[in-house]
């Protein structure tokens, strides 16, 4: 069994509609909702505010395959962040060959970076965060 670690973003009561509504962007709110309504669609879960700047749905204990460290996560989520959409869909690894067919975006570690929805392929993006919100975290 890993070690349990206390990470600072957590799961919190604020207001979701609030925060999105407080996106300064119109384009990145619109997306935002998008993204919000597929993610909610996926998982049947009420989405929630991690920390001050993420939306997370479900919650999950994650064990980093690289150092054995267990932390309290959500399943799926996202941040409109001022440069781009921030999807977090944890192991992007095994959707790529459906991210061949998505359109414009970059990735990092376990983000799927968007600048617009109309950079994507809008029916790509919905099937892999269905795929993504079935994953196994064990």
């Amino acid at each position: 069994m890993g070690k349990l670690v206390e990470i600072k973003t957590k799961q919190n009561s604020s207001s979701v509609d609030e925060f999105i509504g407080g996106v300064l962007d119109e384009q990145k709110r619109i997306d935002s909702r998008i993204i919000l309504d597929l993610m909610e669609k996926a998982t049947n879960e009420t989405p929630k505010m991690w920390g001050s700047s993420m939306i997370g749905f479900g919650s999950v204990r994650y064990k980093s395959p690289a150092t054995g460290r267990e932390v309290d996560w959500f399943k799926i989520g996202f941040s409109p962040r001022k440069a781009n959409l921030s999807l977090h869909l944890i192991d992007l690894k095994r959707h790529a060959d459906t991210l061949k067919e998505l359109g414009k975006y970059k990735i990092g570690a376990g983000c799927l970076y968007i600048n617009k929805l109309e950079d994507v392929d809008i029916e790509i993006l919905k099937k892999i965060i269905e795929e993504a919100s079935k994953g196994n975290f064990a």
